[in-house]
């Protein structure tokens, strides 16, 4: 719905617009000042919003062939028209003002292409992390104000000749078009002047980082690679495989294919190397590399599995009752690894193709930091963590999850029953539907009215905290936590190893036998109706020690996360190790 009226608005936007550039062209051929300023204001406010609310209807203006480049030209001819109807200068004057846009655009397009030679020089083919680059030279890039001011960007000077089009009808001079025009001018040539000495400073240089990484792989020889190919909103789902790699003691690489997921990349003391186009990645020699560890299914992880020599495995970023975690993707690994027993039966279950033969359990070698129930934090306030999950790629799936049904109901109930609140939402929260960044901003409003602190960075204290933030970790709430509330999802399952208390929301109020039924991972969990009507029985229970659903949590805790002993860490340094040899 919010994404409907938000669309609607944004064509409103557009439709007022293109009215305000019909009018000032109008207006600016027969002389007539105040529609002109008018409908003028009404262009740069529309404009504005475009740029600032609405970019994704500019985005379908710029495909129906009326983009920035049409609007500009557009406004340069209404300008001009006004200066000469409304002026009536002399043929010279009308000559020059006539010339002033030509060569404007005529730097404009100098420059836009300028400038793509100079991007094309100065683009780094690749980044690395805890790798020795040498004397690697690099190309000189030019300064941000002056790609700012370049090329198709000049514009943004160019809507200067509006206000000055009107000034020169009211003191009926056309100087004040001709300055303004010489201002942007001016700006374009000294852009362009920097863009050029910036090309001609790197001539005969080359980036020379792929050389080097080349090299470093001939050199160093890796044995394991942990691939991601996704952007940096999604590198949660490779940094929580850091750890685990690096406690193997192999040679391991970490390969990334989005510069923004490199700069966004945990701390680690691994080599990585970022590759984002195609062909140079695949050009690299990955012959020592014998395990590939994926962390997400995406298209470009195509780039590494043509690779023939290489076992690869697909070890997710969390196992839980989701349809993700049985995608059919995951016929193309040698091998999938999940937590335990629950994840090779939802793949029986699923039928996708996965065969049992394929599947090992390795447990979750990232919860050893995890504290089981009793040796948490003592002495303090009981507090209760609220994770839900993110809503999901289906448009029809209203329960996928609890924020935009319940969340706010379940944090006023958290609040007014006089507990600790943390809340962590989903690092994907809002990305699809704006309702649940709406909810999830006003919770985030009513932690802020009770007293609690946003984007909080440590967990001490007993004050309510929002964490969005990569510190502190999911985990590390988790061992400051007496309940959790969560959605079906991976969180639910890692908790489990706390073996302390939890709840699972049921937004769509399906049966509490077919919910369980259907969830496996609910079976030892209190259920939550949409109308959080259980949260205050939950909470007296929890909070007392009546725990009921203790035992039946020992008995998931071993169905989804596999057995204590051997731990997971040395399962899963054990698989790699088979693997590598």
């Amino acid at each position: 719905m919010f994404s409907r009226v938000r669309s609607q608005q944004g064509l409103a936007v557009v439709g007022v617009t293109l009215l305000g550039y019909g009018i000032v062209v109008l207006s600016g051929a027969l002389g007539w000042v105040i529609p002109f300023a008018v409908a003028a204001l009404v262009v740069l406010a529309g404009e504005l919003g475009l740029a600032v609310r609405f970019a994704e209807t500019d985005e379908l203006l710029e495909k129906a062939g009326l983009g920035p480049v049409w609007r500009w030209l557009v406004r340069d001819l209404s300008a001009v028209l006004l200066a000469v109807t409304a002026v009536r200068p002399g043929v010279a004057a009308t000559v020059g003002v006539l010339l002033l846009p030509a060569a404007l655009w005529t730097v404009a397009v100098g420059t836009t292409a300028l400038g793509r030679v100079v991007d094309g020089r100065a683009a780094t083919p690749a980044f690395t992390r805890n790798i020795d680059l040498g004397s690697v030279r690099r190309v000189p890039v030019p300064p941000g104000w002056a790609s700012r001011v370049a090329g198709l960007r000049m514009p943004l000077l160019n809507f200067l000749l509006l206000p000055a089009a009107v000034v020169a009808a009211l003191v009926d001079r056309v100087s004040p078009v001709v300055v303004a025009g010489l201002v942007t001018l001016a700006a374009g040539l000294v852009a362009g002047a920097v863009l050029a000495l910036t090309l001609v400073r790197g001539r005969g240089r080359a980036p020379g980082i792929l050389p080097v990484v080349h090299a470093w792989m001939d050199r160093e020889r890796p044995e394991v690679a942990l691939y991601f190919a996704g952007p940096a909103k999604d590198v949660y789902q490779a940094n929580m495989w850091l750890a685990p790699l690096e406690a193997t003691g192999r040679r391991a690489v970490v390969l990334l294919r989005h510069e923004d997921a490199f700069r966004a990349l945990a701390d680690t003391r691994m080599p990585v190397v970022c590759v984002p186009a195609g062909v140079d990645f695949m050009n690299l020699d990955f012959s020592s590399v014998r395990v590939a560890l994926y962390a997400a299914n995406v298209g470009a992880n195509i780039h590494l599995l043509r690779e023939p020599g290489v076992k690869h495995v697909f070890v997710g970023h969390g196992d839980s009752d989701k349809q993700a975690s049985v995608n059919p993707y995951s016929k193309v690994y040698d091998e999938v690894w999940v937590a335990g027993p629950a994840g090779r039966e939802r793949y029986a279950r699923a039928d996708v193709g996965v065969l049992d033969r394929d599947i090992v359990e390795v447990g979750r070698p990232q919860l050893a930091g995890v504290h089981t129930f009793g040796s948490g934090a003592t002495g303090r306030r009981f507090t209760v963590l609220y994770a839900p999950t993110w809503e999901g790629w289906l448009d029809d799936d209203p329960h996928h999850t609890s924020l935009v049904a319940m969340g706010e109901r379940i944090v006023s109930g958290l609040l007014a029953a006089n507990v600790r609140v943390i809340y962590k939402p989903h690092p994907l929260t809002g990305s699809r539907w704006k309702k649940a960044q709406a909810a999830n901003d006003r919770i985030v409003a009513m932690i802020r009215a009770a007293g609690g602190q946003a984007d909080a960075t440590s967990l001490a204290g007993d004050a309510h905290l929002v964490v969005t933030g990569r510190v502190p970790a999911l985990f590390d709430c988790f061992n400051v936590t007496d309940l959790l509330i969560s959605d079906v999802s991976s969180v639910v399952s890692d908790f489990v190893q706390s073996q302390r208390p939890y709840v699972v929301a049921n937004p769509a109020g399906l049966p509490e036998e077919e919910f369980r039924r259907s969830f496996p991972t609910a079976r030892a969990a209190y259920l939550l109706s949409v109308d959080c009507g259980e949260l205050g029985k939950i909470l007296d229970q929890t909070r007392s020690g009546d725990d009921p659903m203790a035992e039946a949590r020992r008995e998931l805790k071993a169905y989804l996360l596999g057995p204590d002993e051997p731990n997971p860490m040395e399962r899963f340094r054990a698989e790699v190790t088979r693997l590598c040899a």
